[in-house]
């Protein structure tokens, strides 16, 4: 996710029109994309006139551009600097056939430059090319505002908001998920349809805790392997009193789910835990899940596959650590304020203070020696965006929820990782995840991503989407 952004760039003209505005709009739209950190793939001058797409002949070198930097480009934006020819923008789009998302920005006229030497309409031509692009089943995206200039504060939010959008869709084509452990048999709520995600192209390999176990055995505690993860977890978090006995198993578990994601070419992962991993192996995953989460890799507890799919959107967006909770307990008899809690394996990014501990509520069925590699510590005080996917087997889809709110400073005496959440209108989010039947356990990333990933799913996956506002 730290690699570079590129997007393909077609600069619309229609002759007509002025054209000076086409040479003088492609190099705005080449600074604002640099002025962010993105790399332009676009036509030049001398490729075609004005380096703008108007003819056919135009639209099949500039798709022909694309399919050459295909592997690289993960959008593409449409700039109208004037009307634009929207046969030859659309077609460029069906030539390239990138399967990306595409936005489309439109430069303002100047009220007091509307003769024809600097007339541009670029207001009516994004119209045109949007109704082009519903008639070749083209998905395509829009600024908040009808017109933005390239060098707008409002451009530039839509911008970092649209790479967004382009990092969810890329991240999520060819996924690979790591099912650690099978689903804790209390667990019906965390059930999916691998067909589904297949459909969606998300593939998930399994990986029993039999072979998790064995593969430990054979891992002595002075390996390099363990070794190196046991310095890595000691420094990620205070371990305090727990004995190192425990690290050391944490550390043999860290080495064998690395080693397995990495030969297997797996992105994130879901981790079986209750109580499996407590009575037969005698600590807590929680630790190791924490710190993939914390590089961005996620990682969900009770195997919720469609967990750590909701963690990964949110993280794709704002490129930040997700965490999972569950919507746990009311918060007093404020109606829009909940507690989130787990138990916890949440990303260390998301604490105000944060050390290593035992799990209180298992420890009660296993004894307190199993149970050690919880984090312990409260939600900091941020914005945070939510997120909840699911397979519907019914409908024959996946679909999903996102929304905004805050994790507040109120006040929590509890255990775990915990936080408590506002959301305006909660009691109204509530009835719609019960009545349409999702799960307890939410994403949350602290970061205003909802739009994005909401886009993303909605518009360019395909999934059916509720957005909370």
């Amino acid at each position: 996710m730290s690699k570079q952004m590129t997007m393909g760039v077609i600069v619309g003209n229609r002759g007509f029109f002025p054209s000076h505005l086409a040479t003088s709009g492609r190099l705005e739209m080449i600074a604002a994309l640099e002025a962010a950190g993105i790399k332009p793939i676009v036509l030049t001058p001398e490729e075609t006139a004005h380096g703008a797409v108007e003819t056919y002949e135009d639209a099949k070198k500039c798709a022909a551009l694309f399919k050459k930097h295909a592997a690289e480009i993960d959008g593409i934006i449409i700039t109208l600097p004037n009307f634009g020819e929207e046969r030859g923008l659309a077609d460029t789009l069906r030539l390239a056939n990138l399967q990306v998302p595409v936005l489309i920005q439109a430069t303002p006229d100047h009220a007091g430059k509307m003769t024809i030497a600097f007339r541009r309409d670029s207001f009516c031509g994004k119209m045109s090319i949007c109704n082009n692009l519903k008639q070749y089943g083209i998905p395509y995206s829009l600024t908040r505002l009808h017109t933005e200039a390239p060098d707008s504060p409002e451009f530039k939010a839509d911008l970092e908001w649209f790479a967004g959008v382009c990092r969810v869709v890329e991240g999520m084509k060819n996924l690979r998920i790591g099912a650690i452990g099978a689903r804790p048999t209390a667990f019906n709520t965390v059930r999916y349809s691998e067909k589904l995600l297949e459909k969606s192209g998300i593939t998930i390999e399994t990986l029993d805790l039999s072979e998790v176990f064995g593969r430990i055995e054979r891992l002595k505690d002075g390996d390099d392997v363990v070794q190196e993860k046991f310095a890595t977890i000691k420094k990620y978090i205070p371990t305090g009193n727990v004995p190192e006995a425990a690290l050391i198993k944490m550390a043999k578990l860290g080495a064998v789910i690395d080693g397995w994601m990495k030969g297997s070419s797996l992105t994130v992962s879901a981790v079986q835990c209750w109580t499996s991993m407590e009575e037969y192996f005698g600590v807590v995953p929680c630790t190791v899940m924490s710190m993939m989460s914390e590089n961005l890799f996620p990682s969900a507890c009770e195997t919720d596959i469609m967990g750590t799919v909701s963690m990964y959107a949110l993280t794709l967006a704002s490129e930040t650590p997700s965490a999972l909770l569950d919507w746990n307990n009311n918060y007093g008899d404020n109606p829009d304020k909940a507690v989130c809690f787990h138990c916890s394996n949440l990303p260390k990014h998301f604490f105000k203070e944060v050390k290593m501990d035992f799990q209180q509520i298992i420890a009660g069925t296993v004894g307190k020696e199993n149970t050690y590699g919880t984090l312990d510590g409260t939600v900091k005080a941020s914005a945070m965006s939510f997120a909840r996917f699911s397979t519907d087997d019914f409908e024959g889809t996946i679909k999903g929820y996102v929304g905004e709110g805050n994790f507040t400073n109120d006040t929590l005496n509890t255990f775990g990782g915990a936080g408590v959440v506002e959301i305006p209108n909660m009691q109204k989010l509530l009835r719609y995840i019960c009545e349409n039947g999702f799960e307890h356990h939410v994403a949350a990333n602290l970061a205003t991503v909802a739009a994005p990933v909401h886009e993303a799913a909605s518009k360019y996956l395909g999934w059916p989407m509720h957005w909370h506002k």
